[in-house]
């Protein structure tokens, strides 16, 4: 209910707000009112979300409604920057509408990070492309693995070839599929493409920027922050992703069974429950429905 966001907000002393949710105001009604009682409630914070890009089109007046109450980041995920990468990660929207939905968040002043998802079919020339690609926005641009979850379509379809099963290696920046290039070019294109995209936001040039706010957490003596910006090469290098593929495994992923294209209702833990599990519209509703992935279509 909009009154329980408000008792949360109300309790959060920090002047910044994440919305954990994925797919932020999918539901255009809910979004809005919740926006509404906290307008009346006169709470200010900054917030930062993530979303899709098809939601952002169909519900954009309760994005510009959030953008006066204080959304400053949001944290869309393209994906792909084709068409065929799209399809190959099974999503239902087209590469249109995601980069439409990019230039409706820049209209709003919103700054906007950018997801994209690294195949491990991906070769040099593959990385090499979508680095230009990557440079040439203005946008943080961050690159995750694709990564087949238990309990997920990908992963009653995929699952049958990862290479490996030990759960810590499930985390968007390892490999668990087989990759085309060996292992270690793959994790050195990976990390040369994120430390590309990096070096256009961070190093000295962005410490002039936030000198403010690193002046501030120093005063405190907090000096993540500060560090932070100079981290990334020596903490995340292809040889730290390899060498973690070579630790004992205490885990194993159970193996999905079944067939390969399962009645999506197979995939959930709890079985949803329809219309009357939750509090959607019909519209939102079909718009869920036709919008989810599928591993049959």
């Amino acid at each position: 209910m909009p009154e329980r966001a408000v008792e949360d907000l109300r309790s959060i002393r920090e002047p910044g707000v994440f919305i954990v949710d994925d797919v932020a105001f999918l539901q255009e009604r809910h979004g809005m009112a919740i926006g509404e009682a906290i307008a009346r409630s006169g709470i200010k914070k900054h917030y930062y979300l993530e979303t899709r890009g098809d939601v952002l089109l169909r519900n954009k007046e309760v994005f510009r409604f959030w953008k006066k109450l204080g959304l400053e980041y949001m944290f869309l995920g393209i994906e792909a920057i084709d068409e065929e990468g799209l399809q190959k990660f099974r999503k239902r929207v087209t590469l249109g509408r995601n980069f439409e939905a990019l230039e409706f968040a820049r209209s709003l002043g919103i700054y906007v990070l950018i997801n994209l998802i690294a195949d491990p079919e991906w070769d040099h020339e593959r990385f090499r492309v979508v680095r230009e690609w990557g440079v040439e926005l203005p946008e943080v641009v961050n690159i995750s693995v694709n990564t087949p979850y238990p309990g997920t379509e990908s992963w009653i379809s995929e699952g049958g070839r990862v290479v490996s099963r030990d759960y810590r290696l499930y985390d968007i920046q390892h490999a668990v599929l087989p990759t085309k290039l060996p292992l270690a070019e793959f994790y050195e294109e990976l990390v040369t493409t994120q430390q590309v995209f990096y070096r256009k936001h961070m190093g000295w040039q962005r410490l002039m920027k936030t000198a403010g706010v690193v002046a501030g957490h120093l005063a405190r003596g907090q000096t993540n922050f500060l560090g932070s910006l100079f981290n990334l090469e020596r903490v995340f290098r292809s040889e730290y992703l390899l060498a973690d593929h070579q630790k004992p495994v205490d885990y194993q992923i159970p193996l999905p069974g079944g067939e390969l294209t399962p009645h999506r209702s197979s995939l959930y833990v709890l079985a949803p429950r329809g219309r009357k599990g939750r509090a959607t519209d019909a519209a939102t509703e079909r718009f869920v429905d036709e919008t989810r992935m599928s591993a049959t279509s």
